[in-house]
């Protein structure tokens, strides 16, 4: 058995926001766990992505998430608001894109399984090619964030501190 205090594991989010690997603390091998605090505009992941190999279920605990499901590239994507006490369930290779629209921080708990998310395909918009493109993450120059890449033409699309 393992036992870990939430606000004693290290986040790696903006100063504002927090993502805590719970799994990784409590030595879990078959399932990822992960404590998440939005603040407003922040959102759990670089982008619209999805995962090949692995579902996700986000349980809101405070505030309200909204998640957009759906290959943005298809059109509007569905909209769905979770509230606190609510649940969210995507199947593995399912888009997604979870945020916080609103005023509120989000609490939410996000949990993997499998534990290996197999391959993630990342999208977001990319000014160069006025288009949304598969996106690369990868640490910044300084080695201090994390950024987000566009696979077709190179241009930095985000920076994650």
């Amino acid at each position: 058995m393992e036992h870990v205090r939430v606000d004693d594991v290290d986040s790696w989010m903006s100063p504002a926001s927090a993502k805590r690997p719970l799994s990784n603390a409590l030595g879990a091998e078959d399932v990822t766990v992960n404590h998440f605090e939005l603040a407003p505009g922040e959102a759990f992941a670089f982008g619209h992505h999805r995962h090949a190999d692995q579902e996700e279920v986000f349980h809101v605990l405070e505030g309200t998430a909204t998640f957009e499901v759906g290959d943005p590239r298809a059109g509007d994507p569905e909209r769905v608001t979770v509230d606190p006490g609510e649940a969210v369930r995507f199947a593995a290779g399912e888009w997604q894109r979870g945020v916080n629209e609103g005023d509120e921080r989000v609490v939410a708990l996000a949990i993997g399984a499998p534990a290996s998310m197999g391959e993630t395909t990342i999208l977001r918009d990319c000014a160069d090619c006025d288009d949304v493109t598969a996106q690369a993450v990868q640490p910044t120059d300084d080695g201090d964030a994390l950024a987000t890449a566009c696979e077709d033409c190179g241009a930095e699309t985000g920076r994650f501190d």
